[in-house]
């Protein structure tokens, strides 16, 4: 073995800051005077997005929305956009997008799912515990999103 063999510099990444960017909840059921019946219907959507902000800083936003549906009826729909700034150092380039929409949303979700949880709470509903998200899977999607467009726009593009 040589001796002057390096091990690759290690990933490190922090959270510089994180912030709530906007965050609206509609209790519809409460305007419309409704008494919510039976166990509601809850449909969550999350979104993801990163930007560099600056050398080695990027921000990532995580977008949740929640619907929740008695029937037909609506009873509130809460939409969090919430955001981190991190410090990531030796992450490769072609692996940091993947780290930046797979590892960063994992840190800050626990701090997202405990806003809905007491906005849902506070607007007069059992607090919404949302079930862990794979984001690995939600980023393999959107890939397979971004390329079905490609291959769409590439087809279009040669009738």
């Amino acid at each position: 073995m040589a001796e002057n063999a390096q091990q690759p510099p290690q990933p490190q990444v922090s959270i510089l800051s994180q912030f709530t960017r906007d965050l609206s909840f509609e209790n519809i059921a409460a305007i419309k005077q409704q008494a919510p019946q039976g166990k509601p219907d809850i449909q969550v959507a999350v979104n993801l997005d990163a930007r560099a902000r600056g050398e080695d800083r990027y921000e990532v936003s995580l977008k949740i929305t929640a619907n929740a549906k008695s029937g037909e009826e609506s009873l509130f729909m809460v939409e969090l956009d919430y955001a981190g700034v991190f410090h990531v150092v030796n992450v490769p380039q072609e692996q940091l997008h993947p780290f930046l929409l797979i590892e960063c949303p994992r840190q800050l979700f626990p701090f997202a799912r405990r806003i809905i949880a007491d906005v849902t709470r506070d607007g007069g509903y059992p607090p919404l515990m949302l079930d862990m998200v794979d984001f690995v899977a939600i980023y393999r999607q959107e890939l397979q999103r971004r390329q079905a467009e490609q291959a769409a726009a590439e087809g279009s593009g040669q009738a």
